[in-house]
Order: C-alpha cells, then sequence, then structure tokens
C-alpha cells in the first residue's frame, strides 16, 4: 500500500475500530499526520489545532486496526499514558509484523506477513 492509498483508507475508515490494518497503511498515516502538523504548524498554530482535532479519531482507528493485525486489542493504546515505556512499547507493537487469522479476522493473502 502506498502513502495516496494509506491516506485514503484511513479517512474512509474514519471511525472504523474494527479489521486490521498493515504495517505499510499505519506508518504511511504516520507520516501523513507528522508531515501534516509540521506544516500546519509552520502556517498557523490555529490550522495546526483544527488539523490536530481532525485526524484524531481516524489515527486512534488506525492504531487500533494496526494493533488488531498483531492479535492485540486496541485497548493496548492506553498503554501510551506511561511514559517513555509506553511509547517504546507502542513503537515495538506497530513494527511487528501482521499475523496470520486471530480473533479480529484473517490476514488475507496479500496482508499476510507484511
Amino acid at each position: 500500500m502506498g502513502f495516496v492509498d494509506a491516506i485514503k483508507t484511513c479517512f474512509s475508515k474514519y471511525a472504523s475500530f474494527s479489521g486490521r490494518a498493515t504495517r505499510s497503511e499505519y506508518w504511511w498515516w504516520v507520516l501523513f499526520v507528522v508531515l501534516g502538523g509540521v506544516v500546519t504548524g509552520i502556517v498557523n498554530d490555529g490550522l495546526n489545532a483544527v488539523f490536530g482535532l481532525a485526524i484524531l479519531v481516524p489515527s486512534i482507528a488506525a492504531a487500533t486496526r494496526r494493533l488488531h493485525d498483531i492479535g492485540k486489542s486496541g485497548w493496548w493504546q492506553l498503554v501510551g499514558f506511561i511514559p517513555l515505556l509506553g511509547l517504546i512499547l507502542m513503537i515495538y507493537w506497530t513494527v511487528q509484523p501482521s499475523q496470520g487469522d486471530n480473533e479480529y479476522g484473517s490476514a488475507g493473502p496479500l496482508t499476510a506477513g507484511i
């Protein structure tokens, strides 16, 4: 999945907390969020705040779907509130390869091992 496809997918699944997200989908989304935050922050603080609010729900949904892809509940995102350790743990989990079939659905032939 490429950059544009990942952005389209995350916005089309704006508040979808079910299903799975591949590593590429999630990390392209993260890149979009970082670049968008930098650009809007340079342009205007108000615009940056609006951008942050606009991507809040799809970011949480994408992370939930990514955690589902490795067999974890989306609630594990709350570990991010633990300073430093939470960030390290979330990065570790989100870079893990996709699991095969799990309680959150089938990885399918195109997402297995991605």
